[in-house]
């Protein structure tokens, strides 16, 4: 057993050199991640705020310019335009001018005063659906904040019934949906992307004859590869954590212990991803495209990052399973938004782990020691 560590320690140095010798790598491990992830985390983003809002204000009083007060102070709508009446929002709404109205009816304040229900109206652009749905929310949540005395039913084409309460990210932020997608898409991207060279680079370079003279076996070559990599990836996950955490606010409310778990197991079964890519291409420009395939595709389609799974056809959804995406994002979300443990992310993480060894032994069974 000493002298099984002891050579898979003298070939994870070796690769160490590799390393040290070729930085590159080392900036693309560390630089990389950052880039994309200030890219992604600024410019994508699903908030809509400053929508262009008309306002029918037909009772104009107190109580109605208040309304319509709450409705801008926290930047989700700006008023643009008073109308007198409804007819008037049609042509506003059809030309793009303004993205909804909201209208007051009469005897408002009168109504809200004797304890009655007032309905006021909210008509919005629906030709984007998704936006039309994040506008809604937003109004909703504003005027759920509203003192109990004054708020009131909102009525819209897209939704009617009592205020939407969003549990775990209560003002709907997009970062904290953006974020974790974000940090499983690089992981999985750079951490496959690397380890994708570093077997064929052997064989490429003709250095793969000289490890055949050696004692040294095919599972000490493949952990010796991975161990130095798998280093190297864990101070990448810490520094995108990190960043994630500090530039976008997105809280940690769980276990970091379990966080850095889960994180080093899904950077072991990215890792083995790209050795099996290597081991089985022997050439790396073929294990770089397979390696972006396999490790960036299914982190933004197939991990529920971009597309909720749900609403995937059954077959598509047995076939998401099938990657480890799916199961890191589960236990970021779980672990960063809702301080979930253990209990609840086994599941999680026992198929992040079988994941892992199941790469890893397919890579081992597929590495030969003998020149074709």
């Amino acid at each position: 057993m000493i002298r099984y560590l002891r050579r898979m320690r003298a070939i994870a140095y070796k690769e160490l050199i590799h390393m040290a010798r070729d930085m590159r790598v080392v900036y693309m491990a560390l630089g990389l991640p950052v880039v994309m992830l200030v890219l992604f985390g600024y410019a994508v983003s699903m908030d809509i705020d400053h929508v262009s809002l008309a306002v029918v204000d037909q009772d104009a009083t107190r109580a109605s310019r208040r309304l319509i007060e709450a409705f801008v102070a926290g930047g989700s709508f700006v008023h643009k335009i008073n109308l007198r009446s409804v007819e008037q929002a049609q042509p506003l709404l059809r030309a793009g001018k303004v993205k909804a109205v909201l209208v007051i009816p009469k005897k408002y304040q009168r109504d809200r005063a004797r304890g009655l229900d007032v309905g006021s109206q909210l008509l919005l652009d629906g030709s984007d659906g998704a936006v039309a749905s994040i506008v809604m929310g937003n109004a909703m949540r504003i005027v759920h904040s509203l003192p109990f005395a004054e708020r009131v039913n909102l009525k819209a084409s897209l939704s009617q019934g009592p205020p939407i309460r969003s549990r775990f990210n209560p003002a709907m932020l997009s970062a904290y949906n953006i974020v974790p997608g974000v940090i499983v898409m690089i992981l999985g991207m750079v951490s496959t992307v690397l380890t994708a060279l570093t077997v064929a680079r052997e064989w490429e370079r003709g250095n793969m004859e000289q490890l055949f003279a050696t004692p040294v076996r095919r599972g000490q070559i493949i952990l010796g590869k991975l161990i130095p990599y798998a280093v190297l990836g864990f101070v990448q996950t810490l520094l995108v954590l990190t960043l994630g955490s500090y530039m976008f606010d997105v809280p940690i409310v769980g276990s970091l212990m379990l966080l850095f778990g889960a994180s080093l197991l899904f950077l072991i079964a990215s890792l083995a991803v790209g050795l099996f890519v290597s081991v089985a291409t022997k050439s790396q420009i073929l294990s770089i495209l397979f390696a972006a395939l396999l490790g960036i595709l299914p982190a933004l389609i197939l991990s529920g990052f971009i597309f909720p799974i749900a609403n995937m056809p059954e077959w598509l959804q047995v076939l998401t399973m099938f990657f480890p995406a799916r199961y890191y994002l589960l236990v970021l979300r779980g672990v960063l938004l809702k301080g979930n443990g253990l209990q609840i992310l086994a599941p999680q993480l026992l198929a992040l782990t079988g994941f892992a060894v199941a790469v890893l032994a397919l890579a081992v069974a597929k590495f030969r020691r003998r020149l074709d």
